[in-house]
């Protein structure tokens, strides 16, 4: 796992740089420049140490690359390729001069990565399927400049803010596929890959992989069939996870089922297998869960317990680690798990990726029953009757909230009933945000094309999961969380061969009656104890409520009452100040959603963009 960067008529400042890579490469850091063009590796040295030193040359060709390939080997052998070291990075080299572009569609992993090809004068920049690994690039008149991290970029570059960004980060809970906080600065979408010429540097984005059109291919297997194929790619892809490293491989371990079977097969490619558990107080703790999976497989576990005494002073450096204005507060014991982690060991499995390709949320149920994106009149005026006539509910994980939120979405049409079935932060409250902008023009364009597919309606919210939330911001808290403690994070539920298979396979095995997550549920049975079989999704979820009622209420309030505050440029203030007074009729959960948003905005404008 590495951190890259480079750039086209821009001088960078590498001791900078590598002050800002350095967690993403510590034991390695090098250049290479020619012509206009600079490239930086900072390594952080995993799958041959010796003989994986980068920038990497081969013939005219020059790589840096963040990530790791599984089946590197495999390629080597069906490319018949005559490498001379055992690193996967010379392996990507030199079947990219074989097959260019088309030698992505043969790597299982995770990478970010850029290709200089030194007789066409040309860069090739690529990121895997589903947005693992970071890159940011910024490129205005003649200056290109790429980068693994937000924050190193931005130190970089006197970048200015982009509003209408920003407006779309506050009703989304984060920034849509390409878009960052700045102006001139894109991400290079999951899936694609970017070629720009050193005489006139402006990308040409093209997509390589799109796991759409494994959606629009359905295959005719039956559940048994398709739980043994799923088997076998999942013992595939962990073996190959655990295989491939010199280094010892981990795994964390929550109460649900993703991650257990990814620890429950791990165990059988590494015997002395270490876990990780976050432990906290409160109604989501995980711990208990985890520890039955430990015990069964005799692993040696380390339960992590957080005291939130000293959230106070670390929130404002975790937020701020992202670089750009950051939602989900689960960031929050990610990083604290990888913390303890990176004590014992450099690479750690999870369990991401489960709940979007194999339907683990509890609101792809309905979605199961029927395509709420395109309901009739009579069931959005029966939904909007009842959503007058119920109280307001403040429990998340009952029964009655579920039905609450459910009547919500049911009355409102399209691109609403995703935003309310998904994030659901500012809906319903929209008219408190000041903006003539439209800003969510392209994500009602992608939607409309996605809504007009021939896809069912669990089919489109778990394809629109997967390109959205999935990379913009699942993977963005994992990859910052392990990365800024030097820690890999590798996710075999995102292997080639699930990402490719389990889309195409009928929706009754990933949602049958009320049971999420029906194919894998029925696999763990093999492999779990039963008390995690049947429990709902868990996950790293911390308790945001008590946060900003309690424990962060007056760093939140001190935010908001700053006379240079950020937020007023966007909502409504006296709205904001009736929402801290707790003066708004909001569901207690949303109410606290609203509030972190606000905040995180808050932290990265000071603590990120002013501190320069």
């Amino acid at each position: 796992m590495c951190g890259i960067a480079g750039a086209i008529n821009f001088q960078l400042d590498i001791p900078l740089l590598t002050k800002d890579l350095y967690h993403r490469g510590p034991d390695e850091q090098n250049t290479f420049t020619d012509d206009n063009l600079i490239l930086a590796h900072h390594r952080l040295s995993i799958l041959d140490i010796s003989g994986g030193a980068q920038p990497m040359h081969y013939k005219h060709f020059t790589i840096i690359f963040n990530g790791e390939i599984y089946n590197h080997l495999e390629v080597r052998k069906k490319l018949n390729l005559n490498c001379r070291t055992h690193s996967d990075t010379e392996t990507i080299l030199m079947a990219y001069e074989k097959l260019g572009a088309d030698c992505l569609h043969e790597f299982d992993g995770m990478f970010a990565l850029a290709i200089y090809d030194k007789q066409k004068k040309q860069l090739f920049l690529t990121r895997d399927r589903a947005g693992k690994k970071p890159l940011y690039y910024y490129q205005d008149k003649e200056q290109f400049v790429f980068c693994s991290g937000l924050l190193a970029l931005k130190n970089q570059l006197p970048l200015l803010i982009n509003e209408n960004n920003i407006f779309q980060f506050i009703r989304l809970g984060y920034f849509y596929k390409t878009a960052t906080p700045y102006q001139n600065v894109n991400e290079l979408q999951a899936g694609s890959y970017a070629t720009i010429d050193l005489q006139h540097p402006i990308p040409q984005v093209f997509k390589w992989w799109n796991i759409h059109q494994f959606y629009e291919k359905p295959v005719s297997d039956d559940f048994e069939t398709a739980m043994q194929k799923t088997e076998h790619y999942l013992h595939e892809a962990v073996r190959n996870r655990v295989e491939s490293s010199d280094l010892e491989v981990g795994s964390f371990l929550s109460g649900g089922i993703d991650s257990g079977l990814v620890t429950a097969i791990a165990k059988q490619y590494n015997s002395t297998l270490k876990t990780f558990t976050v432990s906290f107080d409160g109604e989501y703790d995980e711990a208990p869960l985890a520890k039955l999976v430990a015990e069964k497989y005799n692993t040696d576990h380390y339960e992590i317990r957080i005291g939130f005494d000293n959230l106070v002073n670390d929130i404002e450096k975790i937020i701020s680690n992202y670089g750009e204005p950051f939602f989900d507060s689960s960031a929050i014991p990610s990083y604290y798990v990888s913390q303890a982690a990176k004590k014992h060991l450099t690479v750690i499995l999870n369990g991401d990726g489960g709940d979007e390709i194999f339907g683990g949320y509890r609101r792809y149920v309905p979605f199961a029953k029927y395509d709420f994106f395109n309901a009739n009149l009579l069931i959005k005026s029966a939904a909007s009757a009842i959503k007058t006539l119920l109280p307001v509910s403040n429990n998340k994980k009952s029964k009655y909230n579920y039905l609450y939120r459910l009547a919500d979405l049911a009355r409102k049409s399209k691109l609403d009933v995703y935003l309310t079935s998904t994030t659901d932060i500012f809906e319903g409250y929209q008219q408190y945000i000041k903006s003539e902008l439209e800003y969510l023009a392209p994500v009602k364009r992608d939607f409309e094309q996605m809504n007009k597919s021939s896809l069912s309606g669990l089919q489109k919210i778990m394809n629109l999961d997967f390109d959205n939330i999935l990379p913009g911001v699942l993977l963005v808290k994992i990859d910052i969380a392990t990365m800024r403690n030097s820690l890999e994070g590798r996710s075999p539920l995102l292997s080639k061969n699930i990402l490719e298979y389990i889309p195409s396979v009928s929706d009754k095995f990933k949602i049958k009656g009320a049971q999420t997550k029906y194919l894998l549920r029925e696999m763990s049975k093999k492999y779990l104890p039963q008390e995690l079989v049947n429990q709902p999704k868990r996950g790293f979820e911390p308790p945001m409520k008590n946060w900003v009622n309690h424990e962060l209420k007056d760093i939140i309030g001190d935010y908001i009452h700053s006379v240079d505050a950020f937020y007023p440029s966007f909502f409504d203030k006296k709205f904001v100040l009736s929402l801290l007074n707790n003066e708004i009729k909001a569901p207690a959960e949303k109410r606290s959603k609203m509030l972190w948003l606000i905040f995180a905005l808050e932290v990265w404008h000071k603590k990120v963009y002013k501190i320069n």
